[in-house]
């Protein structure tokens, strides 16, 4: 398999090479492998740039990673062409995830690829630091897709954020420039809060009663769901929901089912999109609570399997570091939903991880548009 990869890659340079003799236009590539949709982030900052510049969308996940079947990896493999041809021909490339060609390949001097990672703040290992996890990457495909190499700049939201991200992309701190992602923006848009809270309560109108407040739980997924679903049922019978809606947001991977209909199991909407309608996040190990915290919402952190989740994936920040309340047992976590919060210490760590709150489409943009000289 090793042979393979390396002559896969000889021969992806050599087209490559073919494709660069192509000029440079102006205009700027977004690539992504987290999604086959275009992101908030890519969407916010390309409708800023398309005032002035082309801009091409390539997004499309790879199922199954290196152990993707034959279908999948052919299909890849035609789209891998389609991003090479726009690597090429592209003065700027903009990622939000680990992009394989971009690595492999040996770009013109005069184009410049952005980082922005999907992240705002820092809170699981990934990358160069996960390695030797059971959900990291192996260290023999990072090693020979020379896993995020070749980036001239990354994005990070905050000082606090750097050496992390520093250390899971294994490159110099020097490398990383502090901008804050696109969708920060829409946190404090009141056009699109008023619009979203419209539609989810067209869809939920119990959601709108003053007399409840709303609790979303938005955990992390797991690959080994095995104990999750006998702790997501312990939660939903322990929560006071004469007191509290409780909104559950799993990840779209997810299995676990609960038949309980006194909560709603929402699938119509994002977890940032259910953060205008909530009142306090319960999650375990998600950077979503760093777009909660910049809307001010009391954060709640539900960690039954703290100590196993260090094992196979592991933190990049010290968890006792985190605001508000932390609990492995239901009973005490809901018990938690009544006490004073300290609202203080919430915006205190949150300013730590995102620096910058305002405009920071525009400012990403004029990143981008000094490089596109």
């Amino acid at each position: 398999m090793k042979i393979i990869i390396k002559i896969v890659i000889v021969i992806l340079n050599i087209i490559y090479s073919l494709f660069k003799l192509l000029p440079s236009k102006q205009q700027v590539l977004f690539m992504s492998r987290q999604s086959n949709s275009i992101s908030m982030d890519f969407k916010l900052l390309g409708d800023e740039l398309k005032k002035e510049y082309k801009v091409i969308y390539l997004c499309k996940t790879l199922d199954g990673k290196e152990n993707a079947k034959l279908k999948t990896l052919i299909s890849y493999g035609f789209h891998m062409l389609k991003q090479m041809y726009f690597l090429a021909t592209s003065k700027v490339c903009i990622l939000d995830s680990y992009i394989p060609t971009v690595s492999i390949l040996k770009h013109k001097k005069k184009n410049t690829i952005i980082q922005m990672w999907h992240s705002n703040g820092t809170m699981k290992k990934f990358g160069y630091t996960a390695l030797t996890k059971a959900e990291g990457t192996s260290n023999t495909y990072a090693t020979m897709l020379k896993m995020h190499r070749n980036y001239d700049i990354i994005l990070c939201s905050g000082e606090a954020y750097r050496d992390h991200l520093a250390k899971g992309f294994n490159v110099d701190p020097n490398t990383i420039q502090i901008y804050s992602l696109p969708r920060i923006d829409v946190l404090n848009d009141k056009k699109y809060e008023k619009d979203i809270q419209k539609k989810i309560y067209k869809k939920y109108p119990e959601l709108k009663n003053n007399k409840k407040q709303n609790v979303i739980y938005a955990p992390t997924f797991r690959k080994d769901e095995t104990e999750f679903g006998k702790y997501l049922n312990d939660l939903i019978d322990k929560i006071d929901l004469n007191k509290y809606n409780l909104i559950i947001k799993l990840h779209p991977l997810s299995k676990v089912e609960t038949t309980n209909d006194k909560v709603i199991i929402d699938k119509s909407f994002s977890t940032f999109d259910m953060l205008f309608i909530a009142d306090k996040l319960i999650s375990d190990y998600s950077c979503v609570i760093y777009e909660a915290g910049v809307r001010d919402i009391p954060l709640y952190f539900y960690a039954y399997d703290l100590d196993n989740y260090e094992t196979v994936r592991g933190l990049a920040l010290d968890y006792n570091e985190l605001p508000g309340y932390t609990e492995k047992e239901a009973s005490k976590l809901c018990k938690s939903l009544d006490k004073k919060y300290d609202t203080k210490e919430l915006k205190k760590f949150i300013n730590k991880y995102v620096e910058n709150t305002e405009e920071c489409t525009k400012k990403i943009a004029s990143l981008v548009k000094e490089k596109m000289q």
